[in-house]
């Protein structure tokens, strides 16, 4: 395994793996906060011409954190299809970037590709792209999940409808999904955050939700987005939740700060199989991003973007139908500025897709940092354009309670129209029937009015 080159007359050794994929990866504050960014522009180029000369199999057996110290990377690692993995541990990670982009590899090709790789594959491969050739590598991914709708059909876009309350008011909430589904937004789920992590607001808010839904016949999925534990303690207590949510992290250190493993997560799968109001077989809701590890001092000194992609190589083994990313959501000490959040989108939906993730994207940022308003637009018109499977829903495109900015109704009903997407099959008829939409899933006149459902 060769780890040093020569770039215009110098030398550059790299130690490991770990610190290869470091100083390959495109400028990320995180990075610069840990110490470990390349230094220099040549010195990012020189990482990734070895990393490129790099195998398939030297990054799945030398992980950035070892086997036998990280559930993650156990995870990672035994979710790997054995058959699927010999055929290609040989690629080199420039041979497998050509193959990816190149026109022949199909969709069906890339998807049974998916559990050939952990995420230090993924990382690996996406640091060695430009944006466009993550647009033009996850078009080509689709992932179709079912929980009660089916997300990720090509033609189809679907939203998360996110009317939080910043004192969990079930009744301010619920007119806000009145507006929010008058939009066309929510097939992919009526998602609330709460502000107290408890089992009464979360049966509460679930309560207001599913009465909601169920008197206006709505084909979707609810999540009250509290602790997996307060769910399933929720849900055991009779709480209609379609489906459990949890973040996730790419250490394990990460995830005990969150309180989750492996085997949590396979009890709360177990549980949703029996009490989840929904057909399935889809019954888990992650959520991620760049820097969380970072933040509370949990990345072993690996970078950001490798560690998002561990992520999706843990997410995967549990089948969720659905995975968010929130690249951006933290702050400027992990991604800086807009330059840096929609790289980093760009990179984690690539990924995703590529280890078999259904992929929604939140392009959002907080007010502390210097992204702007047109750089989260970019990011979420690249994505679109790269299939996103979702995104949010927010009114007016600003969370009163979590006091940050994401994508407005107005944005989802946009981003249909310019894609010529529909929302998923289920919901679309519905909206039809509502007369909120026609057969190409552009709004009627009708549309936004949230009264309808008061009336």
């Amino acid at each position: 395994m060769k780890l040093k080159t020569t770039l215009n007359g110098r030398s550059f050794a790299f130690r490991d793996i770990k610190d290869v994929l470091a100083k390959a990866n495109e400028p990320k504050s995180a990075d610069r906060f840990q110490g470990i960014a390349a230094e220099t522009m040549t010195e990012r180029v020189a990482a990734k011409i070895v990393l490129s000369e790099l195998t398939v199999g030297d990054l799945v057996e030398n992980p950035t954190i070892p086997y036998e110290k990280d559930e993650v990377t156990r995870v990672n690692i035994d979710g790997l299809n054995r058959t699927a993995y010999e055929a290609v541990k040989h690629k080199t990670i420039g041979e497998l970037r050509e193959w990816i982009l190149d026109h022949k590899t199909t969709s069906d090709d890339l998807r049974r590709s998916h559990t050939a790789f952990t995420g230090e594959v993924a990382a690996g491969v996406a640091k060695l792209m430009s944006a466009m050739d993550l647009v033009y590598a996850a078009r080509k991914i689709h992932t179709v999940t079912t929980c009660n709708t089916t997300i990720g059909l090509p033609g189809t876009l679907s939203y998360r409808c996110q009317t939080n309350s910043s004192t969990d008011d079930p009744e301010t909430i619920v007119l806000g999904l009145m507006e929010g589904v008058s939009y066309g937004s929510g097939d992919a789920c009526l998602g609330i955050n709460p502000v107290e992590d408890n089992i009464d607001s979360t049966r509460r808010i679930a309560d207001a939700v599913y009465r909601f839904m169920s008197l206006n016949d709505i084909p979707t999925q609810i999540t009250v987005l509290s602790h997996i534990t307060t769910q399933m303690q929720a849900m055991q207590a009779g709480a209609p939740l379609s489906m459990l949510f949890q973040s996730i992290a790419g250490t394990q250190a990460a995830n005990d700060n969150f309180g989750v493993g492996r085997q949590l997560l396979t009890e709360a799968y177990d549980l949703a199989r029996q009490r989840a109001l929904s057909t399935g077989p889809n019954l888990l809701y992650f959520e991620t991003g760049q820097g969380s590890e970072v933040s509370i001092g949990a990345d072993c000194g690996v970078d950001e973007m490798t560690l998002e992609a561990r992520t999706y190589g843990f997410a995967r083994y549990f089948r969720p139908f659905m995975v968010n990313n929130v690249s951006g959501f933290i702050g400027p000490e992990t991604l800086y500025d807009g330059k840096e959040m929609i790289r980093a989108n760009l990179e984690d939906h690539f990924m995703g897709k590529l280890l078999g993730l259904p992929m929604g994207m939140a392009p959002c940022y907080t007010n502390h940092t210097s992204i702007t308003q047109d750089d989260q637009e970019m990011a979420t018109m690249l994505l679109n354009a790269a299939g996103a499977n979702y995104y949010m829903g927010v009114p007016v495109g600003d969370d009163v309670m979590l006091s940050y900015q994401d994508t407005s109704f107005h944005d989802d009903a946009a981003l249909r129209e310019l894609s010529g997407r529909t929302p998923a099959p289920e919901f679309h008829r519905w909206m039809m029937r509502k007369g909120l939409m026609d057969e190409r899933g552009v709004l009627t006149e009708l549309a936004g009015d949230g009264s309808i459902f008061l009336k």
